[in-house]
């Protein structure tokens, strides 16, 4: 089953098969880590990402199940963080290299990413009970399998629908509010918050795509490319904050000055794209546009 919600489905079957796919692909790759554990943990990131989006599609109408299954799945992406961050680092240190605006500063940023794959694999080295941990991970998931046998909603299609739209509403604004918070003296935070709120509007698109497939879509892979610029933006924040916590990582003052210049370019950059594409991604008015998703999931019901 794909990450949607088909209008003329029962809701209740439709969220629950959603939610088990993500959680059960989550476990299995959690458990036969065909890539190697640094590539399972970043598809289980992903996997709870769709979750908590989903979750948040509903919470409206079961804020109980919405609190205690959000918090199970932070804690749970909590838990495998650092390895992960490790591993990111390496991947926001190759994309500055790939975007070099130099063979010295290129030279000098593949130098960087070696020193942050050696940081890497003495922290899986290092940390102890990795194992274990993927293992008490997997046994939460189904955990979280079980508890979605609580969660159901007894109504109508227009109920439904207006669920649906409020929930749309809701993002919305919370993505223009966050937009306008980016311009000016904006701060990582900032923008790492217009970053999540983009996230979940990309997803609701292919949560609800059958009510207008074209439409949607064209909207969603805008989004998508949006995610990924504020994406970028934030590793940048996070790569100079390892800066700060463990400049005893790097040893050559030339490769740092050439890390820390590529950085705030790149960040500059990313910044300025990013706001040209939020503005056209979140130029319709939440009010019309949730009124439109109300109006589409009613007409697609039928």
């Amino acid at each position: 089953m794909a990450y949607r919600i088909r209008p003329d489905a029962d809701f209740t079957e439709a969220f629950r098969d959603v939610a088990t796919e993500q959680l059960q692909s989550a476990i299995v790759v959690l458990e036969e880590r065909p890539d190697g554990a640094h590539e399972a943990i970043h598809s289980f990131r992903k996997n709870l990402k769709r979750l908590r989006s989903l979750y948040r599609l509903v919470a409206r109408d079961v804020p109980d199940f919405q609190d205690r299954e959000n918090a199970r799945l932070r804690d749970a992406a909590r838990s495998l963080s650092a390895i992960r961050d490790a591993a990111a680092f390496i991947g926001t240190a190759q994309y500055l290299q790939h975007s070099a605006r130099g063979n010295e500063e290129g030279e000098a940023l593949g130098r960087i990413v070696t020193v942050l794959e050696g940081r890497r694999d003495w922290m899986a080295e290092a940390e102890s009970g990795l194992q274990q941990r993927l293992a008490e991970t997997s046994d939460v998931l189904k955990k979280a399998i079980v508890a979605l046998d609580t969660v159901s909603f007894d109504s109508g299609h227009r109920r439904n629908a207006r669920m649906l739209a409020k929930s749309w509403r809701r993002t919305a604004r919370k993505a223009g509010t966050a937009l306008t918070a980016c311009h000016g003296e904006a701060s990582a935070d900032d923008f790492h918050v217009l970053r999540k709120r983009t996230y979940d509007y990309r997803l609701y698109h292919a949560l609800l795509r059958d009510i207008w497939p074209g439409a949607m879509k064209a909207k969603r892979d805008a989004a998508k490319e949006l995610v990924e610029d504020l994406g970028h933006i934030h590793d940048l924040a996070v790569l100079c904050e390892l800066v700060e916590a463990e400049p005893q990582l790097f040893t050559r003052n030339d490769d740092l000055a050439h890390l820390l210049d590529a950085i705030i370019f790149r960040q500059q950059e990313d910044r300025r794209q990013a706001l040209v594409k939020a503005e056209a991604v979140f130029a319709d008015d939440p009010d019309d546009e949730a009124q439109r998703i109300e109006l589409l999931w009613l007409t697609a019901a039928n």
